[in-house]
């Protein structure tokens, strides 16, 4: 066997090790409406109110101006991605708020 082959072999061992340590990375990616994508890696404990504020801090938008949307669910505050079950590489789409709308 390969030195490539024994590394493949191991690694899928150490990723499924990561994927259960709440202290592990996890790499998200920011899809706004337009196109534009953002990436931040964050830990899997990391509250996601934290890549709120600095995704809007890159774009220069104010935070409450913007929603955060995980499979189509609004993202609150206190969310993590270890609480929505969020894999690495998985996408947060953002939607700019829009007020009005009454008939």
């Amino acid at each position: 066997m390969s030195d490539d082959e024994q590394q493949q072999q191991q690694n899928p061992a150490q990723e499924e090790v990561k994927s259960e340590d709440a202290n592990a990375t996890i790499n998200i990616k920011v899809v706004s409406s337009t196109g534009e994508e953002v990436f931040f890696k964050i830990k899997r404990s990391t509250k996601l109110s934290k890549l709120q504020g600095a995704y809007a801090n890159k774009v220069g938008k104010d935070v409450g101006s913007i929603r955060f949307l995980y499979d189509g669910a609004r993202i609150n505050d206190d969310d993590t991605p270890t609480s929505l079950d969020m894999e690495d590489n998985d996408t947060i789409d953002v939607m700019v708020e829009q007020v009005g709308g009454s008939a």
